[in-house]
């Protein structure tokens, strides 16, 4: 176990090391709300350290509260992030030294917990994982916002990771048979309370895309007029585009004949082999009835994401229980945009689905709501609170992503409008009972041939039946 123990220590290093590199600016950038759709770093920041403060040192330790006068500043459920700016949250410095104190004595109680404690916060070190996971998952939000602040020079850009040469061929979608699989997790030591518990649901068969959609194909959407179709949109993302008048993904312009985008204070032409990112759920499922298609429920995402039908269980990852390596995935920040479309086979999943994990998060057609059985752990306020018909689940993980933070079973829900997460989506499609894997793959009867990141041909009375998933 005293591995273990250094390998969670390792991860708390890790994780404090992007968010102090993504707080190492000038005050004024700490302090300012550039968007009211998020928080002054500072708040995360300190955040982050009060979380780690309640789970591990009082809840863990029985350590007696360093600052209590500020629980309240920084407890996101008693303050909406648009009022954030106007607390009296500690400043830059004050942040930074509050973090490395609690920090300090939370590497005091690793060192004395006992992880094989059925306390189920002690068990494994679920309460580290917790925390490990958590300041990821603000980190990545942290780089939302330096995006959104469109300072140039904030973030590093990196190298892509090692994937395959080129662009990898195969069938524009996979198809997924019918049968039963377990969906969710009873065996995850990290995994949240709405990953569990595991349970059997029995799917008809599906295609889904091979890959992501791209920018290439996205672009076609937009130039054939998809945003001023209404056609396209369901009732609420008409609202949704009336409102914001949107013309093409956030962060995109057009000028010159060329797609040009920002991307951290650098503008730069569209990538048009890299999966679209920066897209809300409604943009998606416009353009899924576009091509003719729908965006995937959740359980089929997850099917087609891990299933082994031949083992008869869930792999962690698509490749394998092995954790993300070279040529598996775009992950952790090795770059701050995603990979070219099919730049890693060997991380595909066994029904052949490429990029499900990293690179961007994938929209689905389903609306965040808890598997059968569910039980809060260790608060409500994680999960329990969001589910219902306000939020729309993704899925995978994106380039931003810690690996600590992604598997297969791992669930991200947002409100269906945001376009400011690392956002993007695939397609998939029901099977007809005729459809086999024996009908041409990726090319199955009825549908038009098509490169793999362009839409498929289509026709008016196909596209417009075409609907979202509903709930998963």
């Amino acid at each position: 176990m005293s591995d273990f123990k250094e390998r969670i220590a390792a991860e708390l290093t890790a994780a404090r090391n992007r968010s102090t590199a993504y707080t190492d600016a000038e005050d004024d950038l700490l302090v300012t709300q550039h968007s009211p759709l998020m928080s002054p770093l500072v708040w995360d920041l300190a955040h982050v350290g009060n979380y780690e403060e309640l789970w591990v040192l009082r809840e863990v330790g029985g350590i007696a509260p360093l600052r209590p006068e500020i629980d309240d500043l920084y407890d996101a459920f008693k303050h909406p992030r648009a009022d954030r700016p106007s607390l009296p949250i500690l400043g830059p410095a004050e942040a930074r030294r509050y973090v490395e104190g609690v920090r300090g004595r939370v590497l005091d109680v690793l060192d004395t917990v006992d992880l094989h404690d059925p306390d189920p916060l002690r068990r494994y070190g679920f309460v580290f994982g917790l925390v490990i996971q958590h300041e990821h998952q603000h980190d990545e939000t942290m780089l939302a916002t330096l995006q959104l602040s469109g300072r140039p020079g904030l973030v590093r850009d990196g190298d892509l990771p090692p994937g395959g040469s080129g662009r990898a061929r195969g069938p524009d979608e996979v198809f997924v048979p019918a049968g039963p699989f377990m969906m969710g997790t009873d065996t995850q030591p990290w995994a949240y309370d709405n990953e569990r518990p595991a349970h059997r649901l029995d799917l008809p068969g599906y295609w889904i895309d091979r890959l992501p959609v791209g920018n290439r194909a996205y672009a076609d959407f937009v130039e054939d007029g998809g945003y001023d179709d209404p056609r396209w949109w369901s009732p609420d993302g008409l609202r949704w585009l009336r409102r914001t008048r949107a013309s093409a993904p956030l962060f995109w312009t057009r000028e010159g004949g060329t797609w040009w985008r920002t991307r951290f204070g650098r503008t730069e032409p569209v990538p048009m082999d890299e999966p679209v990112q920066h897209v809300c759920w409604y943009e998606a499922d416009a353009y899924a009835r576009w091509a003719g298609r729908r965006l995937p429920t959740e359980a089929e995402w997850e099917k087609a994401c891990g299933w082994d039908t031949g083992a008869g269980r869930s792999r962690t990852y698509p490749w394998g229980d092995d954790p993300p390596g070279p040529g598996m995935a775009n992950l952790g920040h090795r770059a701050a945009r995603p990979a070219p479309l099919g730049a890693f086979p060997l991380g595909a999943s066994p029904c052949g689905a490429e990029q499900m994990i990293g690179d961007v998060w994938e929209w689905t057609g389903s609306w965040f709501l808890p598997h059968p059985g569910f039980r809060s752990f260790p608060y409500r306020e994680y999960s329990e609170v969001f589910f219902g018909a306000r939020y729309r689940v993704l899925r995978g993980g994106s380039w931003a992503s810690d690996p600590a933070v992604v598997r297969t079973t791992f669930r991200n829900w947002d409100r269906p409008a945001r376009r400011q997460i690392f956002a993007g989506f695939r397609c998939a499609r029901s099977a007809s009972p005729e459809q086999s894997p024996g009908h041409s793959p990726g090319h199955p009867p009825g549908s038009a041939r098509r490169s793999p990141d362009r839409p498929p041909g289509r026709s008016a009375g196909s596209a417009g039946s075409a609907g979202s998933a509903g709930r998963g």
